[in-house]
This record gives C-alpha cells, sequence and structure tokens, in this order.
C-alpha cells in the first residue's frame, strides 16, 4: 500500500488504566470526607459532595498524569507500530 512498519513505540494502554483512576477518584474522596456527618435526606443536590467528586477526580487524574510522564513503567503499555514510506509510495 505503500508504508511498511518502521518500528514500535510503547504507549499508555489508557483502557487498561480507567480502573485504576477509578479506584484513585474513590479513595481520595473517601479520605476526604471520611469526618463528614451521615446524611439520611437525599431530597436535594448535594453540592458539597459533588464539588469534593470534582476535586478528587481532578486531584486522581493529576496523580496519574504525572506519574505516566516520569514513571511510565509502572503502568500498563502497548506497542503501537509507527510507519515509514516504501518505494511504492514515491510519484513516478
Amino acid at each position: 500500500m505503500g508504508l511498511d512498519v518502521g518500528g514500535h513505540e510503547d504507549k499508555p494502554d489508557w483502557p487498561k488504566m480507567g480502573p485504576s483512576l477509578l479506584i484513585a477518584t474513590a479513595l481520595i474522596l473517601a479520605i476526604r470526607t471520611a469526618k463528614w456527618p451521615a446524611r439520611k435526606d437525599s431530597t436535594g443536590s448535594d453540592r458539597d459532595l459533588e464539588a469534593e467528586i470534582d476535586h478528587a477526580a481532578y486531584l486522581a487524574g493529576a496523580v496519574l498524569s504525572a506519574l505516566i510522564s516520569r514513571k511510565a513503567a509502572l503502568f500498563p503499555s502497548v506497542k503501537k507500530p509507527w510507519y515509514q514510506a516504501n518505494d511504492d509510495d514515491a510519484p513516478k
């Protein structure tokens, strides 16, 4: 077709890291809200809890991003091919 596989590069396997992000977010949320009193009525929207969930997701994403950029070997990776043109791709 005009392209040859030139090699492979290791990239983070994002679909496999989804559960890690979910667990990290849940742990951050649990720690930050551990001393909150129990709430029995759920008749309204709880803006404080929504803000804490957003903040926990932000923190978990920031930590995961920093770890991937510095210590990518800690996480699952996948080999993605990169391509280079061959003689079929050159105009004649």
